[in-house]
């Protein structure tokens, strides 16, 4: 019996949609576009992107096909895997960058927020960046430092103190 292969000697699975989408009317384009914004894929090329293989992301990406060709385009999805640990891991990378850079917006908006003189104002906002996270955790698809950040500015903004104030000395 073969040894069960470890994480990083197993190929990766991705879902992929291939698309081609007529330029005019610009509004289909834009929408299909900000929906692949939303589901945070990584794109190989132009009309190419990925999105590690799930149930939730096959779905999606088929969703987004249908939309391409209600709009006259054409649309393909595909399952996948890169051929080399180099091309998995630059796209594991670009995408974890990626959901890095949206938790330190996060963060960043926390810490700005607690300036705020109105608890109102202060409550509102939390809200707001708590519904933000949520959905950027939704198209996290590897781990990345940045989200306990953003997790521990909220916190704060929510208690009205720094994480080094809530440490018992």
């Amino acid at each position: 019996m073969e040894p069960t292969p470890t994480p990083e000697e197993r190929p990766d699975e991705w879902v992929m949609l291939v698309y081609r989408i007529p330029r005019e009317p610009s509004t289909p384009r834009i929408a299909v576009w900000r929906k692949l914004r939303k589901y945070g894929v990584f794109q190989l090329a132009d009309g190419v992107v990925v999105l590690p293989a799930s149930p939730r992301t096959r779905e999606q990406l088929e969703w987004v096909a249908e939309e391409v060709v209600e709009a006259g385009g054409q649309a393909e999805v595909w399952t996948a895997a890169p051929t080399t640990r180099d091309q998995r891991d630059r796209m594991r990378a670009k995408l974890s960058a990626d959901r890095g850079a949206e938790y330190d917006e996060i963060t960043d908006a926390a810490e700005a927020a607690r300036a705020l003189p109105d608890p109102a104002g202060r409550a509102k906002k939390l809200t707001q960046l708590r519904r933000r996270i949520r959905e950027i955790d939704k198209r996290t698809f590897f781990p990345t430092a940045p989200r306990d950040g953003a997790e521990a500015a909220l916190t704060e903004l929510a208690t009205g103190h720094t994480a080094e104030a809530q440490v018992p000395r």
